[in-house]
């Protein structure tokens, strides 16, 4: 399967998305997986307001957040602070967590906010520090049940690690993917 899927995502640039997640879920049928795909969400919360960001995560019918931030107390971060957004979410009907553990370490953050490392750098030390945790050995208390969302400040995946880290599952884990950022 794993080489199918690399085969197959090097022709993904001359197909849509949606395509290839139908023909995954079909493939996935056929070997009697059920659909086959375990859909994932990522979400940044800067630049969006409050009612944004529920909104966001209702429309994608998302169970749980997964707040993947080392530090999620700051008053810098207004309504995604640790307490008050759990406080929130659960109005909602969304479970919170925080999972520390996927976030990149001190070190590595402050690196690359001081420009002592550069974006390409950041992603193969963050990639070691999760193959150092043996991240991709408890894929199913990452993942969870439900549809999680992987809760982190950037407001685009490109130069988050909440984007490196659904790369990294989609490698790691043993069932088929399907990633979407909002």
């Amino acid at each position: 399967m794993r080489r199918f899927c690399s085969v197959f995502f090097e022709s993904y640039n001359t197909m849509h998305q949606k395509t290839v997640c139908s023909y995954i879920r079909e493939m996935a049928a056929c070997l009697g997986w059920g659909d086959g795909l375990k859909r994932l969400y990522t979400i940044g919360f800067s630049g969006k307001k409050l009612r944004e960001f529920i909104h966001l995560l209702q429309q994608a019918q998302v169970t749980r957040v997964v707040d993947i931030r080392l530090h999620n107390t700051s008053q810098l971060a207004g309504y995604a602070k640790k307490d008050d957004l759990e406080y929130v979410l659960e109005l909602v009907g969304i479970e919170y967590i925080h999972m520390p553990e996927l976030a990149p370490d001190e070190a590595l953050f402050h690196d690359y906010k001081k420009k002592a490392i550069d974006w390409d750098t950041f992603e193969k030390r963050y990639r070691t520090l999760l193959d150092e945790r043996s991240t991709g050995s408890h894929c199913t208390d990452i993942l969870g049940e439900g549809t999680p969302a992987y809760l982190c400040s950037e407001e685009k995946p490109r130069y988050c690690h909440r984007r490196l880290l659904t790369d990294y599952l989609q490698q790691q884990c043993r069932q088929a993917l399907e990633v979407i950022h909002l």
